[in-house]
């Protein structure tokens, strides 16, 4: 199972790595081809809708949101109170 994890974790990666060469790639372009507002806008919306899919790739591939913190360690004494805490009311 654990092989299986981690090809899908790389796979995602890997998604995620393209999607950002991509924005980067649209954002170029508009700049050096043509700055017109309906391409800078076509472009935002371009970037909303890949940030949203990178989003979701982060949230598949960790579990978490971009922004939340790594999961303490489980030896952690703080956490383990938290939850212990929690789980009893």
């Amino acid at each position: 199972m654990s092989v299986y994890r981690s090809y899908r974790q790389l796979l995602g990666r890997s998604i995620l790595l393209g999607l950002e060469l991509l924005v980067a790639a649209d954002i170029i372009r508009t700049v050096a081809v043509t700055p017109t507002f309906e391409s800078v806008g076509v472009l935002a919306i371009i970037v909303l809708i890949r940030t949203f899919l990178s989003f979701s790739l982060e949230l598949e591939i960790t579990g978490r949101w971009p922004w939340q913190k790594e999961p303490s360690p489980a030896g952690s004494g703080a956490s383990q109170r938290r939850e212990s805490a929690v789980s009893e009311t």
